[in-house]
């Protein structure tokens, strides 16, 4: 079942790309306006048109807009390896490990940290999506590391809006094919989905801005440990900007690492990690910091390779 909804686009949206008028319109997410638009859902003016294309005021809009799903739910459960790094009545702070979602979604079946964190008797604060609530941050499921979750509607509130505003400190440690030239820099560059595969992002030109910044700690014969904080946070963002440099993360078959250096390691994910995670507390007002050692896979990796 679909709903149709025909509407000339305003005035005011003149010149706006038509993702982005989708999304101001109907309140959609620019990832969900941009999905309705390549799966042939929104026409133009009679015309189906690119997500892209520059829309024009008094424009005859029509978007069918699918059914929505049963909403995903929350499974209680025991999730193994996820370790509860600080608890307090504004905030739960986990260490992630791999293989574990943020949080439920269609098609996901495996372990979640908001069920994880539901099976071990912790309530968080119902702000968000009934499948999400008090999630303010995501890590992949094959990225490991601290990762923090609201408990009370004040630490939602206050998280969503220092991320928001880009205060966070969101460090990470990756391993990388090759060796950054130079050895310490910032990636600029917008991503959003790829142009072709919809399970990938890509650096696209007209994307949402993307901003990273590396630091080498050390290199190796075949790779290199970078530092890495996030500016923004956009999805696979570190994947997707190092695989641009053409120094994929190893172990990342999606964005192109080399399988053969992955098997001579060990491993079976990307190297990458959420080493830190600074903050205002939503409680007190003082910056606080939380740190997450690296899981025995990556550390062995680094071991094969320095070996």
């Amino acid at each position: 079942m679909t709903e149709r909804r025909s509407l000339p686009v305003p005035d005011g949206l003149e010149g706006e790309r038509l993702d982005a008028a989708l999304s101001r319109l109907f309140g959609f997410s620019r990832s969900k306006a941009a999905s309705l638009i390549e799966d042939g859902h929104v026409v133009v003016d009679g015309a189906v048109s690119a997500k892209s294309a520059r829309v024009r005021g008094g424009a005859w809009l029509e978007v069918d807009i699918p059914a929505q799903p049963a909403p995903v739910q929350v499974v209680p459960e025991q999730v193994a390896g996820m370790r509860v790094i600080h608890d307090d009545a504004d905030i739960v702070v986990v260490d992630k490990p791999v293989g574990v979602a943020a949080h439920p979604s269609p098609g996901w079946s495996g372990p979640t940290v908001v069920g994880g964190l539901a099976g071990s008797g912790f309530t968080i604060t119902t702000s968000g999506a009934a499948e999400r609530q008090g999630i303010v941050h995501r890590l992949d499921v094959g990225t490991s590391g601290v990762m923090v979750v609201a408990k009370s509607e004040r630490a939602y509130s206050s998280l969503k809006r220092q991320f928001k505003q880009r205060s966070v400190d969101k460090i990470y440690h990756a391993l990388v094919q090759g060796h950054p030239d130079p050895s310490r820099g910032t990636v600029d560059a917008p991503i959003d989905r790829h142009p072709v595969h919809d399970y990938k992002w890509a650096v696209v030109a007209g994307g949402r801005p993307s901003v990273t910044h590396y630091e080498t700690l050390e290199a190796f014969p075949a790779a290199s440990l970078l530092e890495i904080r996030l500016e923004t946070g956009r999805t696979h963002q570190i994947r997707v900007h190092m695989s641009a440099l053409r120094h994929p993360c190893v172990g990342d078959a999606t964005y192109g690492a080399d399988p053969a250096l992955s098997a001579r390691l060990g491993l079976e994910r990307q190297w990458l990690h959420a080493v830190r995670l600074g903050f205002e507390h939503p409680g007190t007002g003082e910056r606080v910091e939380f740190s997450s050692p690296y899981p025995a896979d990556l550390q062995s990796a680094l071991d094969r390779l320095a070996g």
